[in-house]
C-alpha cells in the first residue's frame, strides 16, 4: 500500500521543475545541473521531514486505526529491518531494503506516475536480465523432425540491464530515527518513490542513450549503423480542433495510428487499445478543454476516439505530443536497493547522505515505437460585448 502524505510538497515541486528545466537546456552546465540536483533533495528531505514529523505527533500509533486510514503496517521483517537501523543509529554501508519494501515503492512508482505503468515498467527483483521473444519469429514451419533451434535462437534472446545506475540521495533526519521504525519506513518509501520516479520518467521519455550513460528514451531516435542518439523530428501535427461530428480528430488520430501501425521495417503490428497518448500537463488541460462533454447524467467526461489511454508527463516539452505503442519499449529496474553512506561533508545539520542505487535502463524496440508531434491546440476568440 502507498503512503499518502497531507500537503502540497510545494518547495520539491518548484526545485524538481526548475532542475527538469536545466536538463532540458542544452547551454547547462555540469554545476548548475549538480546544484539543481542537490538544491531538489535538499528540498525534498525537508519537506518529508516537516511533514512526517508533524503527522508523527497527531496521529495515535494504533494499528486499527493506521489500517482503517489507509496506511501500511510493517511486517515482521520490516520491522526487525528498521529496529536495526535505530539501533544502529542509521543504514550500514550495503544494507538492502526487504523484498516487501522492494515491492511498495515499485508499486507507487507505477502508481503516482501513470507513465511508468503505461510504458510497462518491470521490476525484475534481484535478477539484472530477462527474456524478450520477438513474436515473428516464435513460431516455424517445418519438415517433421526437421531442425528447428535456429527458429528458437532467434526468436528469444538476453536482454541485460546491468550498464547503467540510477542513484538517487537520501538524507536522513537524525530525530526522525526517533520516531521509530513506522514513520522512518514512511519517510524512506516515500522519499524512494519521489526520487527514483524523477530518474526514470526523465531517462525513459528524454535519455540521451549510452554515450550519457542514459537510456535511449521515448524522444529518441537512434541510428542503426552508428548508434547514434537523436532528437525525434516532428511526424506532423495535430489540431485537436472539435467539429460537429467529429472529423477533423478522427481523421488527425487515424493518420496518427495508420503510422504506429507498422514498424521501422514495414512490418504490421496490432496497435488498437494500445496506445498511449503523452503531453506536457499544460497541453493535456487544452485537449481535455476542447474534447470534453456532457454526457445524459450531467456528468463530463473527455471523448476521443481509439480508445487512447491518456497520460501528462512533464518531461515533454510545451507544445508536442507523444504517441506510444505499448509493448514496443523496453524498460526495467533491477537489482536491490544497495544504501552506502555518503563520505563527503553534508551540507545541512543534524543528518546523514545516503546514495540508494538500482539498475535500470530502457530503449525502444526500433524508432517507430513511439512518434512525437506537433501540437497547434486553438480556442476560439471570445466576441467583445459591446
Amino acid at each position: 500500500m502507498v503512503m499518502k502524505l497531507k500537503g502540497q510538497m510545494d518547495n520539491f515541486k518548484a526545485k524538481k521543475k526548475a532542475y527538469t528545466d536545466l536538463l532540458n537546456n542544452e547551454n547547462a552546465t555540469p554545476e548548475q545541473l549538480q546544484n539543481a540536483v542537490d538544491e531538489m533533495f535538499t528540498a525534498l528531505q525537508d519537506d518529508l521531514s516537516e511533514k512526517i514529523t508533524a503527522e508523527a505527533r497527531n496521529e495515535a500509533n494504533d494499528t486499527q486505526i493506521l489500517v482503517a486510514r489507509g496506511q501500511h503496517i510493517l511486517t515482521s521483517e520490516e520491522t526487525a529491518f528498521y529496529n536495526k537501523v535505530v539501533s544502529d543509529g542509521g543504514f550500514n554501508d550495503e544494507s538492502i531494503f526487504p523484498e516487501s519494501v522492494q515491492e511498495r515503492v515499485f508499486e507507487g512508482l507505477t502508481k503516482e506516475r501513470p507513465l511508468l505503468a503505461a510504458i510497462g515498467l518491470q521490476d525484475l527483483g534481484a535478477a539484472t536480465k530477462f527474456i524478450y521473444s520477438d513474436p515473428t519469429l516464435a513460431y516455424a514451419w517445418k519438415e517433421i523432425f526437421g531442425e528447428i533451434s535456429g527458429q528458437v535462437n532467434a526468436a528469444f534472446r538476453d536482454e541485460k540491464i546491468t550498464q547503467l545506475k540510477l542513484t538517487a540521495f537520501g538524507a536522513i533526519p537524525n530525530d526522525m530515527l526517533e520516531l521509530g521504525p513506522v514513520w522512518v519506513d514512511r519517510y524512506m518509501v516515500t522519499l524512494l518513490i519521489e526520487a527514483l520516479a524523477t530518474g526514470l520518467e526523465y531517462g525513459l521519455v528524454n535519455g540521451r542513450g549510452p554515450v550519457q550513460n542514459e537510456p535511449v528514451g521515448l524522444m529518441k531516435n537512434v541510428d542503426s549503423t552508428t548508434g547514434a542518439v537523436t532528437d525525434k523530428t516532428s511526424s506532423g501535427t495535430l489540431t485537436f480542433a472539435p467539429s460537429e461530428r467529429g472529423e477533423v480528430v478522427v481523421g488527425e488520430l487515424y493518420g496518427v495510428l495508420k503510422n504506429l501501425s507498422t514498424d521501422e521495417k514495414g512490418k504490421f503490428r496490432k496497435i488498437l487499445n494500445k496506445v498511449v497518448m503523452v503531453l506536457n500537463p499544460i497541453d493535456a488541460l487544452a485537449v481535455q478543454a476542447r474534447h470534453t462533454i456532457q454526457n445524459d447524467s450531467g456528468v463530463f467526461v473527455m471523448n476521443l476516439p481509439y480508445n487512447l489511454t491518456v497520460v501528462d508527463s512533464e518531461e515533454i516539452p510545451v507544445g508536442k505530443v507523444l504517441f506510444l505503442v505499448q509493448g514496443e519499449y523496453i524498460a526495467a529496474i533491477a537489482g536491490g536497493y544497495k544504501l552506502k553512506k555518503f563520505d563527503q561533508t553534508l551540507a545541512m545539520e543534524d543528518a546523514t547522505l545516503y546514495t540508494i542505487k538500482r539498475f535500470a535502463n530502457g530503449r525502444p524496440k526500433d524508432n517507430k515505437a513511439a512518434l512525437v508531434y506537433d501540437l497547434d491546440v486553438q480556442f476560439p476568440v471570445p466576441t467583445p460585448t459591446p
